[in-house]
């Protein structure tokens, strides 16, 4: 995975953190298809960097049951994550539409 991917990785992983703040880590998993390990680096490494912070689910019956909550700095980041994330995918989007032009106009000599 390169580096483009884990941000695209952070980028939703931040945002299903801030639609739900319980989820765990295996529903992460499960939702973005990624392994479980993945998912614990990330959250970790999130962690580490001060964007989110791990809260236990005091509710749960699960014993590691942890809340994720963005912090304020985290807000700012997932702001800045944001706007990379809809740079790339619109100059994604930008490549290959004319990949796709080129291809039609292969096709319609």
């Amino acid at each position: 995975m390169n580096a483009l991917d884990n941000f695209d990785t952070e980028y939703k992983v931040l945002s299903e953190i801030e639609k739900n703040s319980d989820i765990s880590q295996r529903e992460l998993a499960l939702k973005l298809q990624l392994s479980l390990g993945k998912i614990n680096f990330i959250v970790k490494a999130l962690a580490d960097k001060g964007i989110i912070k791990l809260e236990r689910f005091i509710g749960s019956s699960n014993k590691s049951g942890y809340r994720y909550i963005l912090t304020p700095n985290g807000i700012k980041e997932k702001y800045k994550i944001t706007l990379d994330f809809i740079k790339r995918k619109e100059a994604d989007y930008e490549r290959i539409a004319a990949e796709i032009r080129t291809a039609r106009e292969s096709v319609e000599l």
